[in-house]
């Protein structure tokens, strides 16, 4: 069975860093990647559309990542509320950490890093969402009819006793 496609949103200060993670991501099959120049565009762009992981900066001048995270949380247009964000950062403080505490940033990866790396944490992002769990054969809002009304009829092909093969 084919991997559903996955949406990751690319929010970095450096366009030739964008260019190089998007690229990585974009080779796993599944991934369609949306980079993104501003947190205007990002959040726009999440108004209408789900988007399954966000990777963002601390470096951003304009978008720190801590600030993107506490926008994006607090945005009630935004329909789809089930993502995961992964913020990179050259150094992380005590500062930082608090940070990214307050603002609901799921993962720190320090910089530079492999960019394969950011594939491997993505995907482990993706693999803790939980999938609804899988209902047990034979549990569930099925009944099985009652005949009794129509008389003396004898329910002959059940589940028990399954159709002849001719």
């Amino acid at each position: 069975m084919a991997e559903p496609s996955r949406t990751i949103a690319v929010l970095v200060a450096n366009p030739a860093l964008g260019s190089i993670l998007s690229m990585v991501l974009a080779s796993v099959p599944s991934y369609r990647v949306r980079p993104f120049d501003s947190e205007v565009a990002l959040v726009t762009y999440m108004r209408l559309a789900p988007v399954d992981v966000v990777v963002t900066d601390f470096d951003s001048a304009g978008a720190r990542a801590d600030r993107v995270t506490r926008d994006l949380r607090a945005d009630d247009a935004i329909p789809y509320r089930d993502y995961q964000v992964i913020a990179l950062a050259s150094e992380v403080s005590p500062e930082t950490k608090n940070l990214c505490i307050a603002a609901g940033i799921d993962e720190v990866i320090v910089k530079p890093m492999s960019p394969k790396y950011l594939v491997e944490r993505v995907r482990s992002r993706l693999a803790r969402r939980a999938a609804p769990p899988a209902r047990a054969i034979g549990t569930g809002t099925l009944r099985r009819p009652d005949f009794s009304q129509y008389g003396n009829v004898i329910p002959l092909w059940t589940r028990e006793r399954p159709l002849p093969q001719h």
